[in-house]
């Protein structure tokens, strides 16, 4: 099976670019918790924002490359057996009343094939960043060793939280479905 980089289409014309999200009192929320592979139980509303007005996708990522889907996205996972890898965390975006979503990948997976990266850089001592020693700080023409995704068709790769990868099942089953908004790299 083939393995794609899920990717906001950012070549889209008059697309939407979608700001962090807050809560509903319009104070920010931890951005970084939904990258963690962990299930999250946010207390009130998420809402998010228009950063730049345009059109309405079914798939992007905010500026932080949080994943946001539209419902269509949800029935789908649902109808692939997808739900014990991502949660739903309903947002109200603004000016749409259609239902949206934070997609909260819940597997993060070691997979990276360092070898067959374009480029592979970790954190050093004398980069100043104590905290990040030995993870991964350049990770280019990503490729992954599709031998230790076991049964998952939607993560993220240890170390490279930045990227979401979908299997091939998924990937097709998105674009037979016309989900807007999606751009896939092959990376297996």
């Amino acid at each position: 099976m083939k393995y794609y980089d899920l990717l906001s289409n950012m070549r889209l014309r008059g697309r939407w670019v979608l700001a962090d999200p807050v809560d509903e009192h319009g104070q920010a929320v931890d951005p970084w918790q939904f990258d963690r592979g962990r299930l999250l139980n946010p207390q009130g509303r998420l809402v998010l924002r228009q950063a730049r007005p345009g059109s309405a996708l079914d798939f992007s990522f905010t500026t932080l490359t949080i994943p946001v889907v539209h419902g269509r996205v949800v029935s789908l996972c649902e109808r692939l057996g997808l739900r014990e890898q991502v949660q739903f965390l309903p947002a109200q975006v603004e000016g749409q009343s259609e239902p949206y979503f934070i997609l909260n990948t819940l597997r993060i997976i070691r997979c990276i094939d360092d070898a067959r990266c374009e480029e592979v850089r970790y954190w050093r001592p004398e980069d100043g960043d104590p905290d990040k020693v030995g993870q991964y700080r350049v990770v280019a023409g990503m490729r992954i060793d599709p031998s230790k995704v076991g049964d998952s068709h939607i993560f993220r790769p240890w170390g490279w939280s930045v990227a979401l990868i979908v299997s091939e099942r998924l990937q097709k089953a998105m674009d037979e479905e016309g989900i807007t908004g999606t751009k896939f790299v092959e990376v297996s």
